[in-house]
């Protein structure tokens, strides 16, 4: 990985009252899945709080911190793992083998139902995650679509320099 290269957008999404907050993860955050998880813990919400990690080209990692304490992962190709520290430490948490190189196909890893009691069914991320004609920044505001936040993505992708 290139030292230029970093996670292109990283926020925390909760509901509380039917009603959707999004906020920017502190750049640290994605430094490492303990400190990830640990940031996304001092959310207080009725469903849990749900961390977005994106690099717009290569991948993204969702991660549902449940109110019970329990973590839920999906990484949306391990592939990322060969150069991505934290998509590598998200592989290495799910239990998934990292490839030694790059696959011939992207190759989700993790729980496809982490947002199925949210909005997104299990078939629905599953077809989401086997579009090819998806890059993940797609793919993630597809899903901020599904559970109600998608304008608010939409503003947070605008703002990004492309």
């Amino acid at each position: 990985m290139d030292d230029e290269m970093g996670i292109d957008i990283a926020l925390a999404a909760w509901s509380e009252g039917g009603h959707w907050a999004l906020a920017p993860l502190p750049p640290r955050a994605t430094e490492s899945m303990d400190v990830l998880v640990g940031t996304l813990r001092q959310l207080v919400a009725d469903r849990g709080a749900v961390g977005l990690l994106l690099a717009v080209e290569d991948f993204f990692l969702a991660v549902r911190v449940m109110p019970e304490g329990s973590v839920r992962l999906l990484l949306s190709d391990v592939a990322a793992a060969l150069d991505w520290p934290i998509a590598e430490a998200a592989a290495e948490m799910i239990g998934a083998d990292i490839p030694d190189d790059e696959l011939d196909e992207i190759e989700p890893v993790g729980d496809v139902g982490l947002l199925s009691d949210m909005g997104v069914p299990i078939t629905e991320m599953e077809i989401i995650l086997d579009d090819p004609d998806l890059y993940p920044d797609e793919q993630v505001a597809t899903i901020a679509a599904r559970l109600g936040f998608g304008d608010q993505f939409a503003e947070v992708l605008d703002s990004l320099d492309r």
